[in-house]
């Protein structure tokens, strides 16, 4: 199969993953909240998140050897191929254990920690699950040179299947665990064999389909510090998106205690479908904007690339975001039940300011594959600082909403305003271009906002109806909209292909 067609069908089946995990949080996580309780269901989280951290001493190495498996595959260097994955094999079995180490750490800090906001029975459970999920974690990373070799090599096709594999099969085991009567401990070790399972696909795909070999064959030095000085900025990138989306919970964990933890995560758990959402295009041209970049494409030509993948994202993003403000709140409360009324306000803080960065995600790529990522890095840990400094102050003085609202202020200043000016003066995309186009496709989208504002006023649903009529209504009329009055000719081409394929619409003569 071509990288084209690897391209485009694993664009396809981030999308069919995101609507089974999608499925999946609609049903599975409504359950789990109530027979887990919400001082559980907030426990749970926040040992899940804490954890979470130990991912960013990936220090950036999966994104570098992703770009330079590209570039040597493209030069033919098999040999450099074959001696970057075994150093770092080697490399991340070491990180491995340096994660199970930080593990025993934090298990000794619980006490000291959360004991002032935690009882001693969610002490000891959050002890066993910080022991359990380091042991997942130390797993992942053993075998995290797989993962991206497959990325390199554009096998998207195996790995999105992977994905949804591993998304159902973990409701699909604990489900009958909670009927059961076992709580969050089980739950932690169901993600651990899910993960297990990944990993090991990951290891025996690149063993016997892209026979790919990681004996170990010296230490270079230089490639190295080579790689090294690359990804320490992209390391900065992740321990600040790392930060941004899971230091809220630790402080309300601190602060507050569980139960605000709980309210948050729900807010926590829609910000990160957007953010799934998003990277489904970028998440998967990182190698052809590698090819690009090798290639000297021209600025005009990234700027095309940035342009048409921002486009497509907008009409997601823009559908999730003004459903969320038209029905979220119906929405939280039906899905999540009663005590989660501030997620609604919680998700709007987080999401709205986090729909530009989205759908600019290409421009990381880029940035990325032209080693320019230094500038963000920096940036955007300094914001992190003062994201942390400032939720800690509201969080005291407003619970989980003003952590959300430290969050928000950061992410508008750093990823909004200063990243488009970067992009337009270092990284030379013509944003004015960009924010020209999304301008002139927002302008239409208000009309099918008026029409459901209107059908609302004059007709009334009640519990899931009304999330569904509403919600079915818009979706239809943003659709209609967007393809009769937004869409240019080469995203009609896509719906058009589409339609044809599933039998809605005639082949043109």
């Amino acid at each position: 199969m071509s990288d084209s067609k690897q391209r485009k069908l694993g664009v396809i089946l981030t999308y069919v993953s995101i609507i089974v995990n999608t499925l999946i949080q609609l049903l599975y996580t409504p359950l789990l909240i109530r027979m887990l309780g919400q001082s559980e269901y907030g426990l749970y989280s926040l040992v899940a998140n804490i954890i979470g951290y130990l991912a960013v001493l990936d220090l950036g190495f999966g994104n570098a050897i992703i770009i330079y498996t590209v570039k040597y595959r493209e030069q033919k260097k098999y040999e450099e191929e074959k001696k970057l994955h075994g150093m770092f094999k080697i490399v991340y079995i070491i990180i491995g254990i340096i994660v199970a180490i930080l593990g025993l750490v934090l298990f000794f800090g619980v006490d000291s920690i959360f004991g002032n906001t935690m009882t001693d029975i969610e002490l000891h459970k959050m002890k066993i699950m910080m022991l359990i999920l380091s042991v997942n974690m130390m797993i992942t990373f053993s075998f995290n040179i797989y993962s991206s070799i497959v990325s390199a090599y554009e096998k998207f096709v195996f790995q999105k299947i992977r994905v949804i594999i591993g998304a159902i099969l973990k409701p699909l085991l604990m489900i009958p665990l909670l009927f059961m009567g076992y709580k969050s401990i089980a739950l932690c070790i169901v993600i651990t064999a899910v993960n297990i399972f990944i990993v090991l696909s990951n290891y025996f795909y690149c063993k016997n389909k892209l026979h790919i070999s990681t004996k170990y064959k010296g230490f270079d030095k230089i490639l190295f510090k080579t790689i090294l000085g690359y990804s320490i900025w992209i390391f900065l990138g992740i321990v600040v998106d790392k930060a941004n989306w899971s230091v809220d919970q630790f402080i309300l964990g601190a602060v507050s205690g569980t139960i605000a933890v709980s309210v948050y995560s729900i807010a926590a758990t829609l910000n990160q479908l957007f953010i799934s959402l998003s990277s489904a295009l970028s998440g998967v041209l990182l190698p052809k904007m590698s090819k690009l970049v090798a290639k000297k494409a021209t600025t005009d030509e990234l700027t095309n690339e940035f342009i048409k993948v921002g486009r497509l994202q907008y009409y997601i993003i823009f559908l999730m975001c003004s459903g969320l403000v038209l029905f979220g709140k119906n929405f939280i409360l039906l899905w999540a039940g009663s005590g989660y009324e501030e997620s609604y306000y919680i998700a709007l803080l987080l999401i709205i300011p986090l729909c530009v960065p989205l759908i600019q995600n290409l421009g990381i790529s880029i940035m990325q594959a032209m080693d320019k990522y230094k500038f963000k890095a920096i940036v955007s840990f300094g914001m992190t600082i003062i994201n942390v400094i400032i939720s800690i102050f509201l969080a005291q003085k407003w619970g989980a909403i003003g952590a959300a609202l430290g969050t928000c202020i950061s992410l508008v200043v750093c990823n909004i305003i200063i990243m488009n000016i970067y992009y337009y003066k270092e990284i030379k995309l013509d944003v004015i271009k960009f924010w020209k186009n999304i301008f002139k496709m927002t302008v239409p989208f208000v009309m099918p906002i008026i029409v459901i504002l209107v059908f609302m006023h004059f007709t009334h649903f009640s519990g899931i109806w009304n999330f569904l009529v509403y919600g079915g209504v818009y979706t239809l009329l943003f659709c209609l909209t967007s393809y009769l009055f937004v869409m240019n000719k080469y995203e009609k081409g896509i719906i058009d292909k589409i339609l044809v394929k599933m039998h809605l619409k005639g082949v043109k003569s």
